[in-house]
């Protein structure tokens, strides 16, 4: 046979106990935003990027992204944020 086929078995995973003790990426978050130094981080965090978000989303009516792929959906987000970002300069100006 010049091209056998190609066996394919079932994968077995093996887990040692000290993969087991280690933490989630989602548990080393929530002790890092439990401590006292996280919670004054995220506090600063709700108050000056979720107006961006709201602002975008429901003052602006740009909640839907409408293109396919990585390479679009980023360039529309990124026209979004420069339409806040110029409302954002004219606001100053005047």
């Amino acid at each position: 046979m010049r091209k056998p086929p190609i066996q394919t078995g079932r994968q077995v995973q093996f887990k040692n106990d000290e993969s087991r003790n280690k933490l989630s990426y989602i548990d080393k978050m929530k002790v890092k935003i439990d401590s006292p130094v996280g919670r004054r981080q995220y506090s600063k965090r709700l108050g000056c990027i979720e107006f961006v978000f709201g602002n975008i989303t429901v003052n602006k009516g740009m909640n839907q992204l409408t293109l396919r792929g990585q390479k679009k959906v980023n360039t529309q987000w990124q026209l979004y944020c420069l339409v806040h970002n110029i409302e954002k300069l004219q606001n100053r100006m005047h």
